[in-house]
C-alpha cells in the first residue's frame, strides 16, 4: 500500500508540474487558439466514432454485468446521439465570448487613478467526478476555453470512454501548437489517485468533485485544496394554492419524467392543501401512468390506492429512478420551511398565478436555482445559455448552481495610473 501511495503520489507530481506549465501558456493564449482546438476536438470526435463507440461499448458490458443501475447505465452510453451532443457542446463553447481578460466595475478614484477588476483564470483545475463520460469533454473544454489546465479524475466504471475522448482531445491541443498537459486524464483506477490529487497542493489551485455523496464526503474531509462541491440534486417542484393547474400537472410531469438519471429531475412534490383535492387526483394518475412508484403523506395517499407510505428518508431521497415523493403542505411557509429542511439546494420549482408569491419563493428558498412556472429540467448550464457547465455548484463560494466560462476564472484587481504616489 506505501508503495502504491508512493507512485500514485510521483504520478500526480508529474501530472501536477505539467499541468502547472501549461496553465501559465494557456492563460496569455488568444481566444483563436483556443477555439482552433475545440474545434479540432468537434471533428475528432466526428472521425473517430466508431472508436469512441468500441470503447464505450467495453465500459456499458462490465456495468451491465456489474449491475449498474438504469439511471447509471443511461448515464454512461456514448452513442451516436451522445457523440452528436459531445461535438455540438465543443462548438458551442467555442462561440462563446472568452471571459478572460473582461474587465468589470472600472472607476475612476478623486486621484485619477483607474480600478477595476480583470477575469484571470483559476490556474489548474482538478476534476473527479463519476459515470458521464460526457464530463470529461466538458470539464476539458470548459477549463481550456477559461484558460485553465485541467487534471481529470473520473470514475472507473467509465475508464474506456473517458481514455478515448482524452486522448482525442489531447491530439486536438497538440495539433493546435497549446503546450502538453492542458487537459490530462488520470490513467488509473486506482482509488489511490483520487487521495494523491487531494493533497497536490501547489499543483491544482481548485477541486471540483461531481457525484454521489461517498465521493463528495470522501473529498471535502481529505482535501488540502479548496472544493467546489457539486452534490446530489433533490429538487422539489411546489404547487400552490393559485397555480394553473393545467401548467401544474405539464411542469410536474416533464420535471419527473422527462429523463429519470440526472441531477435536476424533480424528486418531490408538494401540493397546497387548498387545491389537493383537485390536483392530485390527476398527477398521481398521470404519474402512475407513467409507472413511477409514489410514496405519499397520508393525504397523498387517500388519494390513490398505489400510492406507499413515504418514509422519512423519502423525503431526502434523490431517486434518479421513476420513483417521487408527494406531500400536501396546509401554508405557503410550511412548503419553504419542508424545502429548505429536506432539499438538497439544487433546483426548485413554483407554481402560482401570484407574482408577489412567487417573489417570497425566489428570496425565500435557500437553493442555487429557483424556478417560477418552469420545469426543474431547465436547471442546465446550456439551458442558462452558458454553453456545457462543468456542473451545478450546490456550495456558495465562489460559484453556486450551474459553472461555466466565467465560474471558472476568478478577478484580480488592476490600477491604472499616470504617475500618482501615495
Amino acid at each position: 500500500m506505501a508503495e502504491t501511495t508512493a507512485s500514485m503520489t510521483e504520478l500526480l507530481r508529474e501530472m501536477g508540474q505539467r499541468a502547472r506549465r501549461a496553465s501559465y501558456a494557456i492563460a496569455a493564449l488568444p481566444p483563436a487558439v483556443k477555439n482552433d482546438a475545440l474545434e479540432r476536438m468537434a471533428a475528432s470526435f466526428d472521425a473517430n466514432r466508431e472508436r469512441i463507440k468500441t470503447e464505450n461499448a467495453k465500459d456499458l458490458a462490465a456495468g451491465e454485468k456489474n449491475g449498474l443501475t438504469p439511471a447509471m447505465i443511461d448515464r454512461l452510453r456514448l452513442d451516436d446521439k451522445g457523440i452528436d451532443g459531445l461535438m455540438r457542446a465543443t462548438r458551442e463553447i467555442a462561440a462563446l465570448p472568452d471571459p478572460v481578460g473582461a474587465i468589470e466595475n472600472m472607476a475612476v478614484r478623486p486621484n485619477g487613478l483607474q480600478i477595476g477588476q480583470v477575469r484571470a483564470p483559476i490556474g489548474v483545475v482538478g476534476m473527479i467526478y463519476e459515470s458521464r463520460p460526457n464530463v470529461t469533454l466538458d470539464a476539458g473544454a470548459l477549463c481550456l476555453k477559461s484558460g485553465n489546465a485541467a487534471i481529470l479524475r473520473g470514475g472507473s466504471e467509465a475508464f474506456h470512454s473517458n481514455t478515448i475522448l482524452a486522448t482525442l482531445m489531447e491530439e486536438a491541443c497538440r495539433a493546435a501548437g497549446i503546450p502538453e498537459g492542458a487537459v490530462q486524464l488520470i490513467p488509473t483506477t486506482d482509488r489511490e489517485a483520487v487521495g494523491a490529487m487531494l493533497k497536490a497542493e501547489g499543483l491544482i489551485d481548485l477541486i471540483i468533485p461531481r457525484g454521489g455523496k461517498n465521493l463528495i464526503r470522501r473529498v471535502t474531509q481529505e482535501s488540502v485544496i479548496p472544493v467546489i462541491k457539486h452534490l446530489d440534486g433533490n429538487c422539489t417542484v411546489y404547487v400552490d394554492e393559485f397555480a394553473e393547474l393545467p401548467m401544474a400537472l405539464d411542469i410536474t410531469i416533464n420535471s419527473k419524467t422527462h429523463r429519470y438519471g440526472v441531477c435536476n429531475a424533480a424528486e418531490t412534490l408538494l401540493v397546497h392543501a387548498a387545491v389537493a383535492d383537485k390536483f392530485l387526483p390527476l398527477v398521481l394518475e398521470a404519474l402512475h401512468a407513467k409507472d413511477v412508484r409514489l410514496h405519499g403523506c397520508p393525504r397523498t395517499m387517500a388519494a390513490a390506492s398505489y400510492v406507499e407510505a413515504a418514509t422519512e428518508e423519502d423525503w431526502y431521497a434523490e431517486y434518479l429512478a421513476p420513483e417521487m415523493a408527494v406531500k400536501v403542505v396546509d401554508s405557503f411557509d410550511d412548503a419553504v420551511e419542508f424545502i429548505n429542511h429536506y432539499g438538497s439546494h439544487h433546483t426548485e420549482s413554483i407554481v402560482t398565478r401570484d407574482m408577489v408569491r412567487a417573489q417570497a419563493f425566489v428570496r425565500r428558498v435557500d437553493s442555487a436555482c429557483v424556478h417560477v412556472n418552469c420545469s426543474t429540467r431547465f436547471s442546465d448550464g446550456g439551458e442558462y445559455g452558458l454553453g456545457a457547465e462543468i456542473g451545478i455548484s450546490t456550495d456558495k463560494l465562489h460559484a453556486r448552481g450551474p459553472m461555466g466560462l466565467r465560474e471558472l476564472t476568478t478577478a484580480k484587481w488592476v490600477v491604472l495610473g499616470s504617475g500618482q504616489t501615495r
